[in-house]
């Protein structure tokens, strides 16, 4: 009788939990998803509870195999991908968390951030890290933590204490608090990883004041990471948890973008794109990250990627709808921004929240530019979706700058994901502004498809990474229409409007 072949993605992201069942042609067979609650304890402060996150996944991954009538046994691995940066702490004898758990949103650690800032420390953090010394990562988080839970620090120090972002909580969970681990595209996101080799850095744990013994190990993204307890998946023994990755690097994987050059973009409520650096850790000089990608043999040298992230991304139709009452629902933003040739010369600048790369102004506020008495709602609308796409492009040419004395690290095509790229008029104007094509794939679950494939490399379901790329159809290529020029001319109008805000 031939092995089954399904693998179970766990795709934990900020709203909700998900658990698709992928077959070994990454082929969706099931998917089901629950939401859990958000928690603002004040202004600037973004919470969840570390047993709903927990709870909602289990429940999720327990319906989907009741859903497509599967058990444990017919399981052959499971990934892990999930929201990064969130941060947990709990009690290594009971699992009991000491917290809430602080979501990547969260601000309360911007005055420490600055504190540090100001004692000139950002280099050495932006050197060994390849990021910025924000409050958006775990580090100053985990500080939080341990300062304010009365006799945490102490407790963290006798080693009582187990640290996680939420990739290392489930898998806590999933294993009956058998493995403590993390991979190498979670850990890059904390501060506390020298993303040169690998391994946790003593001087940034000094400078943070955290105490190693909280930390877990940190594996390969294609790794065994503990196998699923018995029971808790139903009938026979656990899978092994055999890939895991931050939801940006496993959607540059679920988007077969192996190779130095390639780009992916998320477009969600916010944008994430990612370009593949191959084994060069750039160093950015324009306002963009580096991290770790995925990385799918332990042997192998770590791969890198230049991340840079657009706050305000399907967030601004969702101010269309519930700020301006211009539309009742999202989907109708592409019809009413097409009613019109153009924007007229409207121009809107998102900064909602600040504006973050490559830009990172955090004070800058939003506006409506350019308008005439013959501007309207569509005009608007239309302004929108376009600064979705300004933004994106201006993001790509700071990869561009970064990468351009690497000849192999020249951008050919952008790959898309996320819910907005279903809106056909956003991606031709993303076509039209970047000059380059626009590859949307038949399968957008790109981050849960990522997942699948690590479990499915780390089982031997598949043989060798080159395979994800002939199982990643393609729905629609769309090419840019527009001249240079033209592309130019709304670049530099966007440019400023943007200084103006």
């Amino acid at each position: 009788m031939t092995q089954p072949t399904y693998l179970l993605a766990l795709d934990q992201g900020t709203s909700s939990s998900r658990a698709i069942v992928f077959n070994d042609h990454g082929h969706i067979v099931g998917t089901a998803q629950q939401e859990f609650p958000q928690i603002y304890p004040q202004p600037g402060w973004v919470e969840h509870d570390p047993l709903s996150l927990w709870h909602s996944q289990r429940d999720t991954a327990q319906k989907v195999l009741a859903q497509c009538n599967l058990t444990a046994a017919d399981i052959r691995g499971v990934g892990i991908t999930n929201q990064r940066e969130t941060t947990l702490l709990w009690n290594r004898q009971t699992g009991v968390p000491l917290h809430n758990a602080i979501v990547w949103q969260d601000r309360r650690t911007e005055a420490l951030c600055q504190q540090w800032r100001e004692q000139g420390v950002e280099p050495l953090i932006q050197q060994r890290t390849g990021l910025r010394l924000d409050a958006y990562f775990s580090a100053t988080k985990l500080r939080w933590l341990l300062d304010h839970i009365p006799g945490a620090r102490a407790q963290a120090q006798a080693g009582e204490l187990a640290f996680g972002t939420v990739d290392t909580w489930l898998i806590w969970q999933l294993t009956g608090g058998q493995s403590h681990r993390t991979d190498i595209s979670n850990a890059s996101r904390t501060l506390l990883l020298n993303i040169h080799t690998g391994q946790w850095d003593d001087e940034l744990l000094d400078l943070f004041d955290i105490p190693r013994a909280v930390l877990p190990e940190v594996h390969a993204s294609v790794a065994d990471f503990g196998r699923v307890q018995t029971g808790l998946l139903g009938p026979g023994l656990g899978p092994v948890i055999g890939g895991v990755a931050g939801d940006q690097q496993s959607a540059l994987l679920g988007q077969a973008c192996l190779q130095a050059g390639e780009v992916k973009n998320t477009y969600g409520t916010g944008c994430f794109m990612l370009m593949h650096t191959g084994h060069s850790a750039l160093q950015s000089h324009n306002g963009l990250l580096t991290t770790c990608a995925a990385q799918l043999q332990t042997k192998a040298p770590p791969e890198y990627a230049l991340e840079g992230s657009v706050f305000m991304g399907g967030a601004v139709v969702q101010w269309l709808r519930d700020g301006l009452k211009a539309i009742t629902h999202s989907s109708e933003v592409e019809a009413l921004a097409a009613s019109v040739n153009d924007s007229d010369g409207v121009v809107l600048v998102p900064a909602f929240a600040g504006l973050g790369a490559p830009y990172w102004l955090p004070h800058a506020r939003g506006s409506i530019q350019g308008l005439t008495r013959g501007s309207g709602v569509a005009h608007i609308a239309r302004a929108a979706l376009e600064s979705i796409a300004l933004q994106s492009t201006v993001l790509l040419q700071a990869m561009q700058k970064d990468a351009s004395h690497l000849p192999h690290l020249q951008v050919k095509a952008l790959r898309v994901d996320g819910g907005a790229c279903s809106n056909n008029l956003l991606m031709q104007m993303q076509a039209d502004l970047m000059g380059l094509p626009v590859v949307r794939p038949q399968t957008t679950e790109t981050t849960a498809l990522g997942a699948a494939l690590m479990a499915g490399l780390q089982q031997g379901v598949f043989i060798e990474p080159g395979e994800l790329r002939e199982r990643l159809a393609t729905e629609r290529v769309f090419a840019p229409q527009w001249s240079r020029d033209q592309a130019e001319a709304k670049l530099a109008a966007w440019a400023t409007a943007v200084q103006r805000s």
